[in-house]
């Protein structure tokens, strides 16, 4: 029983990485700039999850920080507020 429970662990741990979220590329981050400002927008934490693009504690036009997700032809999917 406990060498099942650690081998289910271990392949826990193994198995996570793969559902993680990549960095943009240079290319991407420059037309995310693009979607970024035409919302208002600016900053934020960017990567590329779950098929699409987010964008954490991006700074918007009311001084607030929000949340946003963009599809992959970086049209705007979700914005929520931090």
């Amino acid at each position: 029983m406990r060498t099942t429970i650690l081998a289910l662990g271990i392949l826990g741990v193994l198995i996570t990485p793969a559902f993680a979220g990549r960095p943009v590329t240079d290319e991407e981050r420059t037309k995310l700039v693009e979607a970024l400002k035409a919302q208002g927008c600016t900053g934020g934490k960017m990567e590329f999850d779950s098929n699409k693009f987010e964008v954490d504690d991006a700074t918007c036009a009311d001084g607030k920080k929000y949340d946003l997700d963009f599809d992959q032809a970086f049209a705007l999917l979700k914005k929520k507020l931090d």
